[in-house]
């Protein structure tokens, strides 16, 4: 039995078979091609038989399959997809039996074991250019899982490396190289989130590929908890990728459920991939807030935060001045962050009491709500709900609803609160929904700031529950994911948020390249980027103005510093650039982010596509000075070759005094073919470091 699965230009082909096996059924199921989209008429079964490799010495007198949820049973002598056991005593199933079809509109597969009582599914889906794949195992009597993975993939053959994604707080979305090797490349987050450490994403380029061309597979699991990722080479050569959640998460039960793996394939590069993972989650996963249907992506306000303007030292004088401040600017939404609640003056006290202070605010956050919708914005407010202090008034009354041992250590001064717990959540939602319903919000930035004491899925699952059950009561109030930045950033999260905050470092530097790499995921309609102070928080680093703006504009934009601390010449360029990013938002947001091959190491570049091609605007930001005396050409990419291109520098102002020679973009509009701007490339002017350029192009 063969099945075949096609999303965009990928095709992804399953086939089944097995000796003694029924009538019309076949043994557990295997991916038998993922690559480009076969034609329509592709012999599947034929295609089956021409993978059959051969065998020799020192091996044992049959193959085994790389299954969709390979077995030490059936002769696996890799990682196995599934680990169980029931009582203490381990399981060793023997699934058969495969029956398949199309279902909701999904392809579902499912064998069993009826000796011990157990069945899997394996469920693939199409959403756009991807496809969604995940495993679900039910059984008759409770067992305890210690691995299940999505249907296990084979990792592409001329591949030499993967690139997978680290960081830590502030440093977000790094792209690590990683060979392969004999042996396995594990990675096990058991933070209890998706992470700043290794997010779940993965690329598997073949060999190479860059960000404009070649052939790269990517995966990206949508689970916001611990999760673990294997890539492994056997000895006969043959690779496979398992993804699931992180071992002995889960607590014993009777149905099991991987969260989906996001899959899609590209000969255009990493670009391909990007561009099919940001559609996927702009236009398929995100539910947006009522107010934004039905062309979600389009209008994003421009937000202002008052975080490193004034954390814990709330006033209602200074924030109305800084409103008006941000209102003259260009601001469109205005959230007010941690500090508002209980007696919290610092980050030793008050989570889980989410009632007003009134020291801050006798007359509660009307007058500063009222103040903010009279300049013409919206209202939003920071919430950290999964969260306690062990000094506040929750946890005096209720220390058993803490997550792990009470003598814990202790992050951020805070413990976490058992989501797993229905009178939890009944107790947050109620908490929660009192102040939104007792105040125009329009926006929740909701944060997630320490590890998880211990590793539990329940923890995430209760986590979407409460999110849902807020998002069913107050569906046109929108949310963000917060946490510490970008510790909780994924698909699972994203079905619940319709913002990300990438990270808690607003240095324009660090989040040249962070959101850079980010788009290989995650589209601009989603990933909040601020204008940080003129001296970094986090970095110390000052930079200019014209630079920390047109940072902010390539994504979600916003401010967040203290706007008394701005020159008149910083509020006229920061005015400036608000209003380009007004006036070009809703084309930018709609579209793709195409990541280009820069040849200097200094320079990090990408462009921004309209939907229909007709427009784009080239970021070009250096963040160090280069190696050689002139900018190297840069190529772009994502053109119709035989159109022409109008391009226009729009930030002329910023060319430095050295820069002194004939170049073209100085003194006007440049026209171009396509193919010369993708083969030669664009001439940019002599630049300082801190400097991003920006060029806009439009078809002729």
């Amino acid at each position: 039995m063969t099945w075949r699965v096609d999303a965009g230009q990928q095709t992804l082909a399953l086939a089944s078979a097995g000796a003694g096996a029924g009538a019309g059924a076949g043994g557990m199921p295997r991916a038998i091609y993922w690559g480009p989209r076969l034609p329509a008429t592709e012999d599947l079964a034929a295609l089956d038989r021409a993978g059959d490799m051969d065998l020799t010495g020192g091996m044992l007198d049959t193959l085994p399959p790389l299954t969709l949820c390979p077995l030490p049973g059936d002769a696996w002598q890799g990682q196995a997809g599934l680990r169980l056991s029931r009582e203490g005593a381990a399981l060793w199933p023997r699934f058969s039996g495969c029956a398949g079809g199309w279902e909701d509109g999904a392809l579902v597969l499912r064998v069993a074991d009826a000796a011990l009582g157990l069945a899997l599914a394996f469920r693939f889906a199409v959403a756009g250019d991807v496809i969604t794949a995940s495993t679900t195992l039910t059984a008759d009597a409770p067992v305890t899982v210690h691995w299940l993975a999505a249907p296990a993939l084979p990792g592409p053959q001329l591949a030499d490396a993967m690139i997978d994604v680290s960081g830590r707080w502030t440093r977000e979305f790094a792209l690590s190289e990683v060979p392969w090797t004999p042996g396995i490349r594990l990675r096990e987050a058991r933070t209890g989130r998706s992470g700043h450490e290794h997010p779940p994403y993965a690329l598997f380029p073949e060999r190479c590929a860059t960000n404009t061309q070649g052939t790269v597979f990517a995966l990206h699991y949508g689970w916001s908890g611990g999760h673990r990722m294997i890539a492994e080479e056997l000895p006969d050569g043959r690779r496979q990728i398992q993804w699931g959640h992180a071992t002995d998460s889960l607590r014993p039960g009777t149905h099991h459920a991987t969260a989906p793996l996001l899959l899609t394939f590209s000969t255009a590069g990493l670009n391909g991939c990007g561009v099919a993972m940001q559609r996927h989650i702009r236009d398929h996963v995100v539910t947006w807030p009522r107010p934004a249907r039905p062309r979600p992506s389009r209008h994003r306000p421009v937000h202002y935060n008052c975080w490193e303007a004034i954390y814990f030292d709330h006033d209602l004088a200074a924030l109305c001045d800084i409103a008006d401040r941000a209102a003259a600017l260009g601001a469109e939404r205005f959230v007010l962050d941690d500090g508002w609640f209980g007696r919290r003056d610092n980050d030793l006290t008050s989570l889980g009491d989410w009632t007003i202070d009134r020291r801050k605010w006798p007359d509660g956050l009307g007058p500063l709500i009222d103040h903010v919708h009279a300049r013409g914005m919206t209202f939003g407010l920071w919430f950290e709900p999964e969260m306690v202090n062990p000094d506040s008034d929750l946890y005096r009354a209720h220390p058993d609803w803490a997550l792990g041992p009470v003598d814990q250590v202790l992050g951020r001064n805070q413990m976490v609160l058992d989501m797993g717990r229905a009178d939890v959540r009944d107790a947050l939602f109620a908490a929660v929904a009192a102040v939104l319903a007792g105040h125009a919000i329009d926006y929740v930035k909701w944060d997630h700031n320490r590890l998880l004491p211990v590793v539990d899925a329940a923890q995430t699952d209760g986590a979407y529950a409460l999110f849902d059950r807020l998002r069913a009561a107050f569906p046109a109030v929108e949310f963000e994911s917060c946490a510490s930045g970008g510790g909780r950033i994924d698909a699972g999260i994203l079905a619940r948020t319709s913002r990300v905050w990438l990270s808690d470092s607003n240095d324009a530097v660090e989040r040249l390249r962070m959101q850079h790499d980010a788009a290989l995921f995650l589209p601009s309609a989603v990933t909040g980027s601020h204008v940080g102070p003129r001296k970094s928080h986090t970095t110390g680093r000052i930079l200019p103005m014209a630079f920390r703006a047109w940072v902010a504009a390539q994504r979600h934009m916003g401010f967040e510093m203290d706007l008394r601390e701005l020159s008149d010449d910083e509020a006229a360029t920061l005015r400036e650039v608000t209003h380009w990013y007004r006036a070009n938002r809703d084309w930018m947001m709609a579209g793709d982010i195409l990541r280009l091959d820069a040849a200097d190491p200094a320079v990090t570049a990408e462009m921004q596509v309209a939907a229909d091609g007709g427009r784009f605007v080239l970021f070009a930001g250096q963040a160090e000075t280069s190696t050689q005396i002139l900018p190297r050409p840069l190529r772009l990419t994502g053109l119709d070759p035989q159109a022409r291109y109008r391009l226009t520098l729009r930030n002329p102002g910023d060319i430095p005094p050295q820069s002194r020679g004939p170049l073209a973009l100085r003194e006007g509009a440049v026209e171009l073919s396509g193919q010369a701007l993708m083969a030669r490339g664009l001439q940019l002017p002599v630049v300082w470091p801190a400097t991003l350029w920006v060029v806009e192009g439009e078809r002729v």
